[in-house]
């Protein structure tokens, strides 16, 4: 890498860094060009140079922060050869990642990943095809084997994250009655009796 793209790449970084600060101290609507100059100490033209727009690159972070959890996910269930344990590593790495990025895991579930989503989600799947694959596969395979009920990918995503995702939610918006500890130690085995054959 040439140390002009090495700069480049710095640049984007600190833009997207700075991104999340603004967002986890704002808001959405504290997202501003002005605020992300200067927050990330990194000039107006740079921003548009790499990004187009502040939405490019708010769809960037969310994209840089959906990849890093997917990633996570897959390891988690790669790493499991059983169906009843991958499901438990799946949750507990989830309601973990929360604990550990909240200020991510807000964009992640804000009405703005939400409204992203809906108006691209065919475009968001394919970006992060390699992260899914492997999961997917894992899934598909168990529903095979018969340790997983016979249900579609689909229908198997939504009894496992649903709850999750719920139950981060809850915890990111501030009510005091979620233990993410308590949940990552009560939720795998109630949701894998959705999923037991």
């Amino acid at each position: 890498m040439s140390p002009k793209q090495q700069r480049g790449e710095e640049t984007a970084d600190r833009l997207l860094d700075a991104a999340l600060q603004v967002y986890a101290e704002s808001g959405e609507q504290g997202v501003t060009v002005s605020a992300l100059t200067k927050a990330s100490g990194v000039s107006l033209g740079s921003l548009y140079h790499h990004f187009g727009s502040v939405d490019g690159l708010m769809n960037a972070l969310l994209l840089r922060w959906l990849g890093r959890l997917l990633a996570e996910l897959a390891a988690a269930v790669e790493r499991s050869r059983a169906a009843r344990t991958g499901i438990g590593a799946l949750v507990r790495t989830y309601l973990t990642f929360i604990q550990e990025h909240p200020d991510a895991a807000r964009l992640l579930h804000s009405s703005y990943a939400d409204r992203l989503g809906m108006a691209q989600a065919r475009q968001l799947r394919d970006a992060q095809e390699a992260r899914l694959s492997p999961m997917t596969e894992w899934v598909r395979l168990h529903v095979e084997t018969g340790e997983i009920a016979p249900l579609s990918v689909p229908l198997v995503e939504a009894l496992v994250m649903g709850p999750v995702v719920a139950t981060a939610r809850r915890w990111l918006s501030g009510v005091d009655d979620v233990d993410l500890d308590q949940a990552a130690r009560i939720l795998p085995e109630r949701i894998w009796r959705s999923l037991s054959p």
